[in-house]
């Protein structure tokens, strides 16, 4: 008997260091991923904050009308195409008489962006009066002016390695020492679409392009996937078809997102002759790949109601249908939502299938409708990340947490709605 007790014993301590060792194995593997997920996060934080600040310079623009050539007497139109640009370039050589080489010039007037002759336009059209006065304005700062001063390690590199040259160097010192450097935020990046300026490149095109794609996901992802659900679950007979339709379904749900895009390009683009690199195909796209989410996820939502609660419905009197419109469905609800949100946040994230439809294209203009040419945020990181501006890197990341921020609260929002109208049978 006491042979037979040390043997269980035996075998007992070597269960428990095994659990132990799988404990702390287990242990290890999740503070590694965490670790990792900071290293990450840490490295695209780092590499963002950058560019939600931007550097602004103060000039004098000598606003009379031989700068600006203007007629005595100037109307509208007149002053609409008058040389704001001449005006920029006198306000920096006025600022820098002794620039007097052709190439010193042209690096001097390049300190400044080509924002700044759109900026003092918008100040005269708005204000005629300024006309025949000097008058001082903040101004966008180029790119590289603006990624020299903000970066450390750039400023310990040799001139031969970077753009942004000593002698500019120089003129950016001067500038502060007059107090004509400033650091704003960046709002240019939330206000504006792409362009290949890196100062002036924003993501408000892209987010416009992400707002109308998902709504026409939405639009018909929801009542489709929903519907099927409901007919598969509470109304389809149990036969090889129906089961041949759940195992689609399910397969669905694993095809690479770029199938989807050539299914687009063959179907909606060539046959059907929808417009190339709208929201209304991208979100046609997107709605097919999100179908199998939403009706896996609706299905089990509807499978979790207790089936006492269609049965009492039924034993009141009520047919199939009100059954499960009016009980099911309202308590299967918030699983749906939570299932929909989820498959939105995954559509939100997705790049393959939009490249295959055209949504790489480089659109300026912000998109007003589904059938404007557009770009989405996933698109627009691929095509910033492919730019060789330094000052492109910094937006890139910074569209990286815009986009981070909103899958997190996507996802936030389904975990509220599960915590919030979830019950316990």
């Amino acid at each position: 008997m006491s042979e037979t007790t040390e043997i269980v014993r035996a075998s007992l301590a070597k269960r428990y260091a095994r659990e132990r060792r799988f404990r702390l194995l287990g242990l290890a593997s999740v503070m590694a991923s965490a670790a990792f997920l900071v290293l990450l996060l840490g490295n695209i934080l780092t590499k963002a904050w950058p560019a939600f600040t931007t550097t602004y310079v103060k000039i004098d623009v000598p606003l009379t009308p031989e700068v600006l050539r203007l007629p005595d007497a100037p109307d509208s139109e007149a002053i609409a195409s008058a040389r704001y640009g001449r005006a920029v370039k006198q306000a920096m050589r006025d600022l820098f008489p002794d620039v007097s080489s052709r190439s010193e010039k042209r690096a001097l007037y390049q300190t400044v962006s080509a924002q700044a002759e759109f900026t003092v336009k918008d100040a005269v059209i708005a204000n005629p009066e300024l006309i025949g006065t000097t008058h001082s304005l903040w101004v966008l700062a180029d790119d590289d002016l603006d990624t020299y001063r903000k970066s450390k390690s750039l400023q310990a590199v040799p001139e031969e390695d970077r753009r942004f040259k000593d002698f500019q160097v120089t003129w950016l010192e001067e500038l502060s020492a007059q107090n004509r450097i400033k650091t704003s935020f960046n709002w240019v990046f939330f206000e504006r679409g792409d362009s290949r300026e890196p100062e002036l490149a924003g993501i408000r095109g892209a987010l416009a392009g992400s707002f109308y794609t998902l709504i026409v996901t939405l639009a018909l992802s929801f009542p489709i996937g929903v519907a099927a659900a409901i007919y598969l679950e509470s109304f389809a007979p149990r036969n090889r078809l129906t089961d041949l339709i759940e195992v689609n379904i399910n397969n669905l749900a694993a095809v690479p997102s770029i199938v989807f895009g050539l299914l687009g390009v063959a179907v909606f683009i060539n046959f059907l002759h929808l417009p190339r690199s709208a929201p209304l195909v991208g979100g046609v796209v997107l709605s097919l790949m999100t179908l199998p989410t939403i009706i896996i996820a609706s299905r089990a939502a509807i499978k979790s109601v207790p089936p006492s609660i269609a049965d009492a419905a039924l034993g009141l009197g009520a047919s199939r249908m009100q059954a499960v419109m009016h009980h099911v469905l309202p308590l299967a609800m918030p699983g749906i939502l939570t299932g929909t949100i989820i498959g939105m946040a995954q559509a939100l994230g997705e790049t393959a299938p939009l490249l295959m439809i055209g949504m790489v294209a480089f659109i300026v203009d912000v998109p007003t409708g589904i059938t404007d040419p557009a770009t989405v945020l996933p698109v627009q990181v691929y095509l910033w990340s492919d730019s060789p501006e330094r000052a492109f890197t910094e937006r890139t990341s910074a569209a990286i947490v815009v986009l981070l921020v909103f899958l997190i609260l996507m996802n936030a929002f389904a975990v509220y709605l599960r915590k919030r109208f979830e019950r316990s049978w």
